[in-house]
Order: structure tokens, then C-alpha cells, then sequence
């Protein structure tokens, strides 16, 4: 038996084994109580640094975004302004209205930092501004005053206000990442002090199984927390490489597109320098084909060495005045003539210019499908289309291959081709069996400055000028194309019921003719000469007295009322367009309320930018004329409809 002594030990052993118990239950559920109180806590850290960190990357998100909206809303401003295309005006408007809207969310979700607030409104202000010199823009686009629209447009490619955006931009973002840094750092701490209150408590959890298994158990959760969220973080870096990435991408763009606005710079400036000269030309040979048709005129039948030479001299002139025509072309400053044309006969006169120009290893095919027809459009500009289409398919086949162009005809429904309305159409076909396209490259051809060309073989302009030639005609073009299988170019042209004219009108008249027209003997008349050439003015005159009339001169447009005040016998009036005080629409503009019943006829050899429509119905005479196509437009001038005289006037007898 056990002693009483015995007893008192075991019972004092219990007695300790349950104090020990209860006391590492105690340190046990101790441990337990802080492992759960320390994880809750770190865990309710790690989520606030996280939903802090997503807060940030959304505004850097925001702020790239809006930031390439803005950027593609002036790109597509800028191809507005140049192929005059409405669809792209609406997509600026509408890029430009979703960056107003992003600003707003930028404005809601950083409602919580009166710092990044300042910047929005900074960021607002300058938004509203930068979208009033653009509307100015767009709304000169939208008038058709393009040239004006790109000189604003490249003002503003330099305003205070895009640079204030991007500033702004930049310092919001810069801020936000910061921001971001801090919090990432807060949110490791955090973790870091987690885990070394872990530590301790695993040293006690040593001493308890239980404490032990659940320590270990709650360290392994938390390493795996940790994990998670340096594998969310990971993420989020490579997420933020992708931002930056995409921002390099769209600089990238900014600057190609910069480099395109460039060079259509250039190309304006080569094609203002290109008109200038050739109103300077045009005005040299005005003098000089009309002094030549009047020594012509002087010299006696006998003379034949002298009359030689005149025509000799006459024809080099004629030749210059084609080239400055060709130039005027080039610059676009030649305002359109359009006419009937019959499709069919366009592409067979071309045959001569196109073999020439293709060379003899292009076999060219040109045939007339049945139902052709004509269309109403500016004969110079259809030409060059159809040669910029034969020189493309040239060089897709490298030089050497069959080129046919097919003329046609097609009764569409309403959309059954691109935007076209149903009618009839006149077809032209330009089929090449080159090497083909891609379908990616063929959806692109048509865009300005895209080209498949080495560089400096191409500017890119060709097709894109065709599209916007067609479209103005209210027509519409398709290509057909796949590598190794050619490619087939179509024109679709409205038909009209027009019949094709055969004669051209006076203020048309090619400066080389000789034949005297036959035009009905006109009374002398008195006829005002508006010219600020002085050499100009002076061959004019001559040629006028030369045919019978008596011209009264005028160097100045605005002291033509003056001598109209002080001549009421003047029945037409001669006027240049171009001049520096004020254009002549504008003094006829001026002038026909007060003299409704004078005749007018214009005199130019460049519009500049005066619209065809300014020149208020009267007839125009190119620069330089002969005396004959002079004579032609007087009379042509006299039988256009105009109020009738208010008094009869007096003929001056001829002298």
C-alpha cells in the first residue's frame, strides 16, 4: 500500500499535472487568442494596402486612358482635316465627349485627395480650353477652309493647353505612384511585423503540442497569404509593364503621325510655291501671247519670215501655259471643271499615255463592256486617277505583266457597294496580275501616307486622293485582292443622262487655237479692265481695242465704282481675281446691286482659294488667252441673262 506520503506526492503530482495543464491550456488558448487576433489583424492591413494599391492603379489606369483618348480624338481631328471625311469628324467628337466623361470619373474616384483634386481641375480647365481651339478646328473643316483648319491645327499641336493636359497628366500619375510605393512599403511592413509576432509565438506554441499544431497550422496560412499577395503584387508589376508598354506604343503613334503632319506640310508649301509661280507665269504669258497675236495682226501678208517666227514664238507659249496648267493641277489651286465624260473614250484616249508611261513589258488591254455610259466629273482629275491606278498595278507586277482596264456599267440597290445610293453607275475596272494582298494590307490602301513601297518610292497619297475623289462624286471604290492572284481596282461613278459635250465653252478655250470663232459682230463697247498687273492690264487693253471696243483702265478694285460713277456707258466689266486690296467676287459682290444690268467676265490664270461657287454664275477666261478666245468670251459674257439697262446708253462710234 501506499504511504500516506506516496499519496500526498501523487496527489500533489496530480495536483501539479493539472495545474500545468490548466496552465498550458491557459498559455495554449493564450497562444491561440493572439495567433487569431495578430492573423485578423494583418489580414485586415494586407486588405486595406490592397484595395489602397487597386485605388491607385485604377487612376494611373484612368490617366493612361484618357490620356490616349485625347490622342486619338486630335489624331482623328487631324485626318479629318485633311481627307475631309465627316465619319472621322464624328469619331473626334466623340473620343473628344469620352475624355470629358473620363475626367469626370478621374473627379469622382480621387474625391478623397484634396492634392490629386487641384490637379483634376487644373486637369479640367485646361481640357475645356484645349476643346475650344480645337471646335475652331473642326468647325473650319466643316466649311471647307481645310487650309486654315491644318494652320490651326499645327498651332494647337504646340498650345499651352495640350501641354498643361499632359503636365498635368504626368504629375497626377507621378503623384498616384507614389502614393502606390508608399503603400506597397506600408503593406510589407505590416506583413513583416506579422510575421515576427508569429515567431514569438511559435517558440511558446514549442512548450504545447496543441499551441504547437495550431501555431503550426496558422504560420503555414499566413505563409500562404504572404505568398498570394507577393504573387499579387507580381502581377500588378507586370500589369504596370503593360501599361507602360502601351504608353510607349501610343508616343510611338503620336510621333508617326507627327511625322505625317509634316509632311503634308510640305507637300502644301511645295503646292502653294508651285501656284505662286505659275500665277506669276501665267500673267508673263498673258503679255506675251497677246503682244505676239498683236504683232501677228500688224505684220503684212509679205512677211512670212516675220510671221514665222511669231508662230514659232506663239507655239513655245502655248506649250509654257499647258505646263502652268499641269502645275496649277499639281498645287490644286486649278478650281474644278466638271463635265460630261463619256468613261469609255477617256480610257481609250489614254491608251497612247499609258503604253508610254508603262513601259513595253506591260501588256495594257483596254475594252468597253457593254452598257458604258458617262459621268459627270472633272475630265484632269478622272485622268489622273486611272494613270495612278495603271502605275500602282505596274508596280505590284515588278514592270512586267497584262494590265487591263475595263469600262462598264452596274444597276446597284441601295448599299449593295459600300455607301452607294441605287441607280445606275459607269464601271472602271483597273485588273493587274501582280503579286496580290494580304486582306489586312487591302483594308488599309486607301488611308493617307500608307504605302507598301520602300521608302522614298511612294508618299502614300495616291489611292488616298483617288477615295476622295470618288467620294466626292458620290461614288464609291472596292478592291479585290489576294497574294499570288492579283489585284482588281473598281470605280463605281454615278451615271448621268448628260449628253457629252463636244465643244468647249469660251472660258475654256485651249490657248493654242488659231481659228477665228464664229461668233456674231458685236457693237463697240465701253469695258472696264480691273487688272493690278500694270503689264497685264496694258496687254489687255490692247487686245480689247485690238477687237473694237474701248477699254477704260483700272488698277485698283476699289476705285472701280468711281469709274463706273463716271462712265455709265460701260457695259462690261473685265475683272482679274486675285488681287490685294480685294478679290474681284469680292467687288462684283460689291457692285451688282448698284449695276445689275452690267455684263461680267473674270480673268484668271489661279483661283487660290476663292470658291467656284464665289464667281456668282459669270464666265471665266484663263490666263493666258488669245485674242479670239477674248473675242468669244465678250460675247459669251453680253448673252448671259442680267437686268436690262436702266437707260438706253450711247455708242461711242469707232475710231
Amino acid at each position: 500500500m501506499r504511504s500516506e506520503a506516496q499519496t500526498a506526492a501523487l496527489g500533489g503530482g496530480a495536483t501539479w499535472r493539472t495545474i500545468m495543464l490548466v496552465v498550458m491550456g491557459l498559455l495554449g488558448a493564450a497562444v491561440l487568442v493572439a495567433m487569431i487576433v495578430t492573423l485578423g489583424s494583418a489580414n485586415r492591413q494586407r486588405d486595406q494596402a490592397l484595395d489602397l494599391q487597386a485605388h491607385s492603379y485604377d487612376v494611373m489606369i484612368l490617366a493612361r486612358t484618357l490620356s490616349g483618348t485625347i490622342a486619338r480624338s486630335e489624331a482623328s481631328l487631324g485626318r479629318y482635316v485633311i481627307s475631309g471625311d465627316k465619319q472621322l469628324g464624328q469619331l473626334y467628337f466623340d473620343e473628344w465627349v469620352l475624355a470629358g466623361s473620363q475626367i469626370d470619373r478621374l473627379d469622382r474616384i480621387t474625391g478623397d485627395n484634396p492634392e490629386q483634386q487641384k490637379r483634376i481641375d487644373r486637369l479640367r480647365a485646361a481640357y475645356d480650353a484645349r476643346g475650344r481651339e480645337l471646335s475652331l478646328t473642326a468647325l473650319n473643316t466643316s466649311y471647307g477652309k481645310n487650309g486654315q483648319a491644318l494652320a490651326r491645327y499645327y498651332q494647337a499641336r504646340k498650345a499651352p493647353t495640350l501641354i498643361e493636359i499632359n503636365a498635368t497628366l504626368d504629375t497626377l500619375i507621378a503623384r498616384e505612384r507614389a502614393l502606390l510605393d508608399e503603400r506597397t512599403a506600408s503593406a510589407l511592413g505590416s506583413v513583416d511585423r506579422s510575421s515576427r509576432v508569429a515567431r514569438v509565438l511559435a517558440v511558446f506554441g514549442v512548450l504545447l503540442v496543441l499551441g504547437a499544431i495550431l501555431l503550426g497550422w496558422f504560420t503555414i496560412r499566413a505563409v500562404g497569404e504572404r505568398a498570394t499577395a507577393l504573387a499579387d503584387a507580381e502581377l500588378e508589376r507586370e500589369r504596370a509593364a503593360e501599361l507602360t508598354a502601351a504608353v510607349a506604343a501610343a508616343t510611338a503613334e503620336l510621333r508617326a503621325q507627327e511625322a505625317k503632319l509634316r509632311q503634308i506640310q510640305k507637300m502644301e508649301a511645295v503646292g502653294q510655291l508651285t501656284g505662286g509661280i505659275a500665277h506669276d507665269f501665267n500673267n508673263m504669258l498673258a503679255v506675251v501671247l497677246g503682244g505676239l497675236e498683236l504683232a501677228r495682226r500688224s505684220i503684212g501678208a509679205d512677211q512670212a519670215d516675220a510671221r514665222r517666227h511669231i508662230d514659232n514664238a506663239t507655239e513655245g507659249a502655248n506649250r509654257a501655259a499647258a505646263l502652268t496648267r499641269r502645275l496649277l493641277a499639281f498645287s490644286r489651286e486649278d478650281s474644278l471643271k466638271p463635265e460630261s465624260i463619256d468613261a469609255a473614250a477617256l480610257v481609250a484616249g489614254m491608251s497612247d499615255l499609258l503604253d508610254r508611261t508603262l513601259g513595253d513589258a506591260i501588256t495594257l488591254i483596254a475594252r468597253s463592256e457593254t452598257g458604258g455610259g458617262s459621268v459627270r466629273a472633272d475630265r484632269v482629275q478622272l485622268e489622273n486617277a486611272v494613270l495612278n491606278l495603271a502605275v500602282n498595278a505596274r508596280d505590284a507586277m515588278n514592270g512586267r505583266g497584262t494590265l487591263t482596264i475595263a469600262t462598264g456599267s452596274a444597276t446597284l440597290a441601295a448599299g449593295q457597294v459600300g455607301q452607294c445610293a441605287a441607280g445606275a453607275y459607269v464601271t472602271i475596272s483597273v485588273v493587274d496580275d501582280g503579286c496580290g494582298m494580304t486582306p489586312d494590307i487591302a483594308e488599309r490602301v486607301f488611308e493617307p501616307f500608307f504605302t507598301t513601297k520602300d521608302v522614298g518610292k511612294g508618299t502614300g497619297l495616291g489611292l488616298s486622293q483617288i477615295f476622295a475623289l470618288v467620294q466626292q462624286l458620290e461614288g464609291e471604290v472596292t478592291i479585290a485582292s489576294a497574294p499570288g492572284e492579283g489585284t482588281a481596282v473598281t470605280l463605281y461613278l454615278p451615271r448621268t443622262a448628260d449628253a457629252v459635250a463636244v465643244a468647249l465653252p469660251a472660258s475654256v478655250l485651249p490657248v493654242s487655237t488659231n481659228v477665228a470663232p464664229v461668233v456674231p459682230a458685236a457693237a463697240m463697247l465701253d469695258i472696264l479692265v480691273v487688272e493690278d498687273d500694270p503689264r497685264v492690264l496694258t496687254a489687255t487693253i490692247g487686245a480689247l481695242e485690238e477687237i473694237g471696243h474701248r477699254a477704260i483702265a483700272c488698277d485698283d478694285p476699289l476705285a472701280a465704282p468711281a469709274l463706273l460713277a463716271a462712265n455709265p456707258s460701260i457695259g462690261l466689266i473685265i475683272s482679274d481675281v486675285l488681287m490685294p486690296r480685294q478679290t474681284g467676287p469680292e467687288m462684283i459682290a460689291a457692285l451688282s446691286p448698284l449695276y445689275p444690268h452690267i455684263a461680267v467676265l473674270f480673268v484668271t490664270g489661279f483661283a487660290g482659294e476663292v470658291n467656284v461657287a464665289q464667281f456668282g454664275g459669270h464666265d471665266v477666261l484663263r490666263k493666258p488667252f488669245t485674242l479670239n478666245g477674248l473675242e468669244r468670251a465678250v460675247f459669251a459674257a453680253l448673252a448671259a441673262e442680267r437686268a436690262p439697262s436702266p437707260a438706253p446708253r450711247e455708242r461711242i462710234a469707232a475710231e
